[in-house]
């Protein structure tokens, strides 16, 4: 029997080592900002209906309001990842180093959503959403509520390099826009929310983590945001894929409801070109593919807001 080093690496053992990492689930930001959709089509159609309107005094009978649609499509695309191991390195593998690319292979499946969401937020000042404006827009329009921005400007003496106070003044303007926000009907939509992420891109990461963290700020006074613990809970999330230097954003993330939507025709599939299989046996390698069916969108833009820091 060989040493346990030298035993041969099955076509089974790889792929169970792929399964088993896609298990982990993608990360942790997609689900809280996303709205998990199951696709059977090529293309879906959503209808956004309005908001429930508020309740009345019962005078006269009942006098049901009528939902209003706005309508959009979200397309699949098919996307893969593969590698190429050749056969006689499944029997000589000793460091583990094909487990090391088997793992890699199921991270990059697992990131994929968040590189996508992430170039939909890097877009949502230039690319439409349900109602006809950009994702992130200054005139939203929700019929009688008149125009609302969720695309707002905050002071920075440096833009590129704000303060804690300069960094945690502009969140809790981001927080209370969205607090202001109203539904079709002239109704708050956004009362009750309590939890919010902070996207930000790798530059502006420290400031962010102090400004949320820190007990004390400038001079010893009380740091303005871990004050606010009470009320809100605040999750700060560096995202490498933001090209922004002078801007961040906030979304709410307690509502059913949620910025974006994540559609999936189908989970991330193992294909496995593996031992005995007609390919192994005329090219001396075996490949493994993770395939994924599915693409994003944006959904509500009332629970995110883009705040741009500069100096006026």
């Amino acid at each position: 029997m060989l040493p346990q080093q030298f035993q041969k690496i099955t076509t089974n053992g790889v792929r169970g080592l792929i399964l088993a990492r896609l298990d982990t689930g993608p990360i942790a930001w997609v689900n809280r900002l996303s709205m998990r959709i199951s696709s059977d089509q090529a293309i879906e159609t959503y209808a956004w209906l309005g908001n429930a309107p508020a309740l009345r005094e019962f005078i006269g009978g009942r006098t049901p309001a009528e939902l209003r649609e706005n309508g959009f499509q979200i397309s699949n695309k098919d996307y893969e990842g593969s590698i190429l191991i050749k056969s006689k390195d499944m029997r000589r593998d000793k460091l583990g180093m094909i487990q090391i690319r088997v793992n890699q292979l199921a991270d990059r499946a697992l990131d994929h959503p968040a590189k996508l969401m992430s170039s939909l937020i890097v877009a949502g000042e230039s690319t439409l959403c349900y109602d006809g404006q950009y994702f992130f827009d200054t005139d939203h329009l929700e019929d009688s509520s008149g125009a609302q921005s969720n695309d707002i400007g905050a002071i920075a003496a440096v833009p590129t390099a704000p303060t804690e106070e300069e960094f945690s003044a502009a969140v809790i303007k981001a927080i209370q826009q969205i607090y202001g926000f109203k539904d079709d009907r002239g109704e708050p939509m956004n009362q009750s929310a309590s939890e919010f992420d902070i996207m930000v891109p790798v530059s502006m990461m420290g400031v962010a983590l102090k400004a949320v963290t820190a007990m004390l700020g400038a001079g010893g006074a009380s740091a303005t945001l871990p004050t606010l613990e009470r009320y809100f809970r605040l999750n700060v999330v560096p995202n490498p894929r933001l090209t922004w230097t002078n801007k961040f954003s906030v979304f709410r993330t307690d509502e059913a409801a949620k910025p974006f939507i994540l559609q999936e025709e189908e989970i991330p599939d193992v294909v496995a070109l593996g031992e005995g299989t007609e390919y192994e046996q005329l090219n001396k390698e075996q490949l493994f593919g993770i395939d994924w069916t599915g693409n994003v969108g944006y959904a509500w833009w009332q629970h995110a807001c883009l705040v741009t820091l500069a100096t006026s």
